[in-house]
């Protein structure tokens, strides 16, 4: 069960918040120096492309379906790392056509898409060998079970 702080947190907050909670929680914890190093950048990627849609009225999850509030468990849909990947991909095309596609949202509201800054995202897969330039080839195996980690060590923070 997540703490109602947490719904608040995602609801409103930027990313520089989020990212300085968690921080926060992982000293408290004295979690071991091995997650700390991934826990932040891992958010920060995944919300570095979540926040500008959560304000721009755009959220979806892995299926396609609109999501009105960005919550914890919307955040931990698209941890998975290939749910992050295919989001990734799904941008990409979007920021190239100017709208946003991909997504059962309105259409009229996919017309009103402004492209999103994928660098900080792009970044994080590129270190962990995704390829960014053929969504359709499979990363390290290894690069999914880490990111399950650290998915799991984000729940025990929130």
């Amino acid at each position: 069960m997540m703490k109602q702080e947490s719904y608040e947190l995602f609801e409103s907050a930027t990313v520089e918040k989020i990212l300085e909670v968690l921080q926060n929680e992982l000293q408290k914890r004295n979690e071991s120096p091995f997650w700390r190093e991934k826990v932040v950048p891992f958010s920060e990627a995944i919300l570095s492309v979540l926040i500008p849609l959560r304000d721009r009225g755009m959220l979806f999850d892995p299926q396609g379906v609109s999501v009105s509030l960005l919550t914890p468990e919307l955040f931990f849909a698209w941890s998975d790392f290939l749910s992050l990947k295919t989001l990734a991909f799904t941008l990409q095309k979007s920021n190239e056509a100017g709208v946003l596609l991909r997504t059962k949202l309105d259409a009229s509201l996919c017309q009103k898409y402004v492209p999103v800054d994928l660098t900080i995202l792009g970044a994080y897969l590129s270190k962990n060998r995704v390829n960014l330039e053929n969504e359709y080839l499979d990363f390290p195996i290894s690069s999914y079970n880490l990111h399950q980690g650290v998915s799991n060590v984000i729940k025990s923070l929130l």
